[in-house]
């Protein structure tokens, strides 16, 4: 058990990082990882130490999510022991590196095809994301747990507690266009998420490092967006250059939908 510890700690073998290599997908593979138990355990504490969460005043309306027993298919699956952290206060929003020109029919097989090359070389013991929004808008549960719990996922080294992760299915490097129903989607899952902890998604959380792989030594009480990016994390092009130009307006779309005023926003935030 200790060295499968290890492993999704980010410590990996050379034979596991041959493995990651030739993974189809860099973003939705390479750096989804999660830190030892003991390690995120502590960071956990040290967040809720950080960060006080009040009874929810701004709840936004839960959009329609697709249950991922509808990508997973009959697989005869039992899945992994689910872990939970504190109430989420931060999104990052991914993409998974994969081409954009599908159908959203075949959404559930990309997934499923994502899931595999993450848990195929048995770092993952299930798909990192919380979430997946394909183009046309669609929402689909990733990880297991329970859409309105604080599940922990294994999308941004070292911050993977106390937030939700985000993928957006295709790749929005510089120039790509990003899917109106796609940003929408996003939005509207992030005012739903963040409202279940009174977020307001323009103002700004402190997370602490747990994996000295992320930008930050472990430890380190770092601020970020609520919606941010996962390169804000994590050395990486993720979510790419356009999509990481839609955070401002995700945001912003995702205060209105919990019912924030501009003004309410100036005065909240932090100095």
């Amino acid at each position: 058990m200790r060295a499968w510890r290890e492993t999704v700690a980010g410590r990996l073998p050379p034979a596991g990082r041959a493995v990651l290599a030739g993974v189809p997908g860099l973003c939705a593979v390479a750096a989804l990882a999660l830190c030892t138990v003991g390690v995120e355990h502590a960071a956990e504490e040290a967040g809720h130490r950080t960060a006080a969460v009040v009874p929810a005043a701004h709840r936004a309306a839960r959009p329609p999510i697709v249950p991922r027993a509808k990508w997973l298919g009959d697989t005869g699956e039992t899945g992994p022991p689910v872990r939970y952290g504190g109430p989420v206060v931060a999104v990052f929003v991914h993409h998974t590196d994969s081409p954009n020109g599908y159908d959203c029919a075949d959404a559930p097989r990309i997934i499923r095809a994502l899931a595999a090359g993450q848990t195929g070389a048995r770092l993952f013991d299930d798909i990192g994301y919380n979430f997946l929004v394909d183009r046309c808008g669609t929402i689909y549960e990733g990880r297991a747990g329970g859409v309105d719990r604080p599940v922990v996922g294994a999308h941004t080294q070292g911050f993977n507690h106390r937030t939700a992760g985000i993928a957006a299915l295709g790749t929005f490097t510089a120039g790509t266009p990003v899917p109106r129903p796609m940003t929408e989607a996003i939005a509207a899952l992030t005012a739903w998420k963040l409202g279940l902890a009174d977020v307001d998604p323009r103002l700004r959380a402190q997370l602490v490092s747990s994996n000295s792989l992320s930008r930050f030594p472990v430890g380190t009480r770092a601020e970020f967006d609520a919606v941010a990016g996962h390169t804000d994390g994590y050395t990486t092009s993720c979510p790419g250059a356009a999509l990481r130009a839609e955070l401002p307006a995700i945001r912003e779309r995702a205060a209105r939908l919990q019912g924030r005023t501009q003004e309410r926003a100036q005065a909240a935030r932090p100095r």
